[in-house]
């Protein structure tokens, strides 16, 4: 058979997953016809007394189910149907008389958590690699194999709320608390302890332990007060996704539903609601995303890189720190961390040290921490850097210290060591101007915090030859980020687009909008946080200095500027790191707006609606998006989708620019670009590939 392999020992029947052609098991229709018939032998052998689901692929049980497949049917009925069969099928799981065991090491994921919760026992690894979860909400979907009826009957109401709308995973030793897993073992004994399980449940000495629920959750629970956990979770719901992610108030219901009136009512509403949820325009934008995400963690020049051991990198701050961090952990190297003096790379050693301590637990061992600090090596000078494959450097933006740092590396750096410069916006041509070796300089643009942002931006150059780029971004994925590739320019893509939507919240600020106003907006439209609280995070004064960089760009054009933000950064204020800029971050006013500010912005406040606010900033960024598609800074709309998303927080369920544009309509986005570039002038005026694209009615994605 294509998924399923079944061996029988001593009377247990061993059914191994094991799609086959993939590195991962996903369920698809065809596996759950195979289940079908391997219950039904199940149920005839009279010699089987029970059987253990176990994964045959390394370190992963079941991811989930195939989202392709479901993103190919064309109606809500069609939809219905196949999660009917799937209800019956783990129902009748559910019911079978002879006890089946799920033998779960590696990320047990929507559909495959559903699976192991039909399941009589539950038997998981405490290796880091696994984890429990029901990512659906990510793609605007929700878990409709019952999975929110028998995980809240698992693990209670409020803890199912929590889990199921927000995506988030479930480690083994917080599993085996809230009753998820009945056991946990190491992955070398996963095997015996399930068939021991088995066969336990089958001959009666052995039972499934159930978590009993507190005094206070049997409250909030099970009498007229649990309309108030309901009420809390959509309350928090709203406050969190702001009313743009309709699978979350679906999730609600499914699980109120399934409380008031039953389980078959519940299954029910999954169907409903699942089926209703696939064809919505935020599900399709997210699935999308998902595909594109899945597509940038493959190399395009896979073959043509060099191996890597040994990474520099050059400053152990903040963002020098991160990467250290993600090329131990993640990828596994020897890292030569360097810093102005051996105390600082010692220091920054140890915040790396830290930070993976608070991961212990949550998918990191202390022995894996443990090997991935003796990996990290601080040092002061540039002598072992000799033995680097390639160096990465983090030092301040300054154009002519990244210079002075490539000369000393290429005197001690060996013929083939690839340089990468983690600027944000200076361009790779200029500072590789000089080099000895200028095509072996690229620019590698991390996102901080760099272990938790998962985009890299790979710039190349003209003359950058292939292995250097395929060397660059072999050692990204195995960073484990999502790659794209641009082509060298100010501020490349990301950094670009997002300068022109800051200057525009900035001439907005001039304007008399208020700053609470313009973020409180942005972040209605879909954005993590708005673009000032943005600023601040990053520094006002790195704003400033990028837009130094960009200046050029903007006068070319002769497009309008702020100078705003150097008037606050010379007044001290410089954002969170200063202790205020837009904000507060000391004292009892702390997460306030700094009312101090205003003297610098002009204007007296005054309202300004949020949907001009919205049209103006992000219609901003998206014709900034098409100029560098039409220049060729971006070679892919589906690149600048994925960078705009998952390196600047770009509404998710709007699908990043280009998706955006498709789904509102190229003839509306040139009305609206016309409206505003009357309004406020020629900064607004439509990119000429936009109008190529509207007038031969064809989008970016169609």
């Amino acid at each position: 058979m294509g998924y399923l392999d079944v061996y029988t020992e001593d009377g247990i029947a061993l059914v191994y997953l094991d799609q086959l052609d993939s590195k991962v098991n996903t369920l698809t229709t065809d596996a759950l016809g195979e289940f079908e018939s391997t219950l039904d032998e199940l149920e005839r052998d009279d010699d089987i007394l029970g059987a253990v689901l176990i994964s045959a692929k390394k370190d992963s049980f079941v991811v989930g189910a195939d989202i392709k497949e479901f993103s190919e049917l064309e109606s809500p009925e069609e939809v219905k149907g196949i999660i009917r069969k799937g209800h019956e099928l783990l129902g009748r799981l559910e019911s079978s008389p002879k006890p089946v065991v799920a033998a779960v090491h590696g990320p047990a994921l929507g559909g495959g958590l559903e699976l192991a919760l039909a399941c009589h026992y539950r038997i998981a690894t405490d290796h880091p690699a696994t984890k429990f979860g029901f990512p659906e909400v990510m793609l605007g979907l929700l878990p409709a194999l019952g999975g929110t009826q028998r995980f809240t009957r698992l693990v209670g109401v409020q803890k199912a709320l929590e889990i199921i709308t927000t995506g988030r995973n479930v480690y083994p030793s917080q599993a085996k608390k809230i009753g998820l897993v009945d056991a946990l073992i190491h992955p070398e004994g996963l095997l015996e302890a399930s068939k021991r399980a088995a066969r336990g449940l089958a001959e009666g000495s052995l039972k499934p332990s159930r978590r009993k629920p507190s005094l206070r959750e049997r409250l909030l629970e099970e009498t007229p007060l649990s309309r108030v956990v309901y009420d809390r979770a959509h309350q928090m719901a709203e406050k969190q996704a702001r009313g743009n992610y309709p699978a979350i108030p679906k999730i609600i219901e499914c699980i109120r539903v399934g409380q008031k009136e039953g389980i078959e009512a519940g299954f029910e509403a999954e169907r409903e609601a699942f089926a209703s949820l696939l064809f919505t325009p935020e599900s399709r934008a997210l699935r999308n995303l998902f595909f594109l995400k899945t597509a940038a963690e493959k190399n395009p020049c896979a073959g043509r890189e060099k191996d890597v051991r040994t990474v520099g990198v050059l400053g152990a701050g903040l963002m020098g720190g991160g990467i250290a961090q993600v090329s131990a952990v993640q990828a596994g190297r020897k890292v030569l961390l360097k810093d102005a003096r051996l105390e600082l790379a010692a220091k920054g050693r140890g915040e790396i040290y830290k930070n993976l301590s608070r991961r212990i637990g949550k998918g990191m061992s202390a022995f894996e921490r443990d090997r991935a600090i003796e990996r990290i090596i601080p040092i002061e000078d540039y002598a072992p850097l000799a033995g680097a494959d390639i160096v990465i450097e983090a030092v301040p933006e300054d154009l002519e210290l990244k210079r002075e740092t490539i000369r000393e590396l290429e005197a001690v750096g060996k013929e083939d060591l690839v340089i990468a410069s983690n600027t944000s916006a200076i361009p790779i041509t200029e500072i590789s101007a000089g080099a000895r070796r200028p095509e072996r300089i690229v620019g590698m643009h991390y996102f901080s915090p760099v272990p938790r942002m998962p985009l890299l931006e790979v710039v190349r150059k003209e003359d950058t030859p292939e292995w250097v780029l395929a060397t660059c971004i072999n050692e990204g994925l195995a960073q484990g980020k999502t790659v794209i590739t641009v082509n060298d320019g100010p501020g490349f893509y990301t950094t670009r687009i997002l300068a022109f939507y800051i200057n525009e919240a900035l001439l907005l600020l001039e304007e008399g909008a208020a700053v609470d106003a313009i973020d409180e907006a942005m972040m209605d439209f879909g954005f993590p946080v708005g673009p000032l609280k943005l600023l601040d995070e990053v520094g006002i004064d790195t704003g400033v200095k990028i837009n130094e960089v960009l200046h050029p760009l903007f006068e070319a054009r002769a497009l309008r500027t702020s100078d705003r933000g150097g008037e606050v950064v010379a007044a001290g204020y410089k954002g969170r790191k200063s202790g205020r800029g837009f904000y507060l971050y000391e004292g009892r006013d702390k997460g306030k707006v700094n009312p101090e500010v205003y003297e610098y912005l002009g204007t007296r406040r005054r309202q300004i609606p949020a949907r001009a606010i919205q049209d103006r900033l992000s219609m901003m960024m998206v014709s900034e998006a098409v100029r560098c598609l039409e220049e060729g800074i971006l070679t892919s709309h589906r690149d600048g989708d994925v960078g705009a998303v998952f390196g600047l927080g770009f509404a998710p369920f709007r699908g990043g620019p280009f998706w955006h544009l498709d789904n509102m309509g190229l003839d509306r986005a040139l009305v609206k670009l016309n409206n505003l570039r009357s309004a406020y002038g020629e900064r607004f005026a439509p990119p000429a590939l936009l109008e190529e694209r509207a007038s031969a009615d064809r989008g970016f994605y169609s």
